[in-house]
């Protein structure tokens, strides 16, 4: 008896877990379906995830909480996986089309989440908006942070990196509804929307470089005249 009663112990907290992430899935699939994320109700959530609407609150106070946690799991594993890509070779054509290879298939194998992203970023709930923003920041700082730390566009202040990264973002979330909207089974589709996605961001990338050399000439010819 007592070791059923450890047993039991031991799966609540699964259990709790297994609902926790019930009530996510319920949330995405009804927003797969078409359904704005700020038209559900918790009741509507609760009943996709097969739960009592009670059960909804011993998971989250409510519909934005479910949602801020939605925004934040999807851009943690994001945010790792390109830092992995960026990481595993500093040759910089192999890090930009290794990275943009990563999120095509990152999106492409998390679509519910980027369809939900995509719909709550430009309208919707004030707090998811501002946590996608707070998120878009982490991730424009972050690899910021990491082409300092290859060694790239040493020159470039750091705000300027920064609004270049911050283009390189915004580009990477503006593609995501076309790559939502490919279809299945289209691999010459595919790789065109792959080549045409890597030479936007070398635009950036040669404006960058462009921005640099421009900045090191003025820095030159002050200190001549100086």
């Amino acid at each position: 008896m007592i070791e059923h009663e450890s047993d039991e112990g031991a799966a609540r907290p699964e259990r709790k877990t297994g609902t926790r992430k019930a009530l996510l899935q319920a949330a995405l699939t009804l927003v797969g379906e078409g359904r704005s994320f700020t038209s559900l109700g918790l009741r509507e959530i609760a009943r996709q995830a097969g739960v009592v609407p009670n059960a909804f609150y011993r998971h989250f106070r409510n519909t934005d909480e479910l949602g801020l946690e939605l925004v934040d799991e999807t851009g943690i594993t994001l945010r790792r996986l390109l830092r992995e890509a960026r990481q595993i070779d500093v040759s910089r054509g192999s890090i930009l089309r290794r990275s943009v290879r990563v999120y095509l298939d990152y999106v492409k194998a998390n679509r519910l989440q980027f369809q939900f992203i995509a719909t709550e970023r430009s309208g919707g709930s004030r707090i998811l908006r501002l946590a996608i923003r707070t998120d878009v920041t982490h991730f424009t700082n972050e690899m910021a942070q990491d082409i300092r730390a290859l060694g790239r566009y040493r020159d470039l202040p750091t705000p300027r990196l920064q609004m270049v990264c911050g283009l390189i973002v915004m580009t990477m979330l503006a593609a995501a509804t076309d790559i939502l909207d490919l279809p299945p089974g289209q691999p010459l589709l595919e790789g065109e929307m792959e080549e045409n996605f890597v030479q936007q961001l070398h635009v950036i990338l040669l404006g960058a470089s462009k921005w640099q050399e421009k900045d090191a000439h003025q820095a030159a010819v002050l200190s001549r005249r100086g």
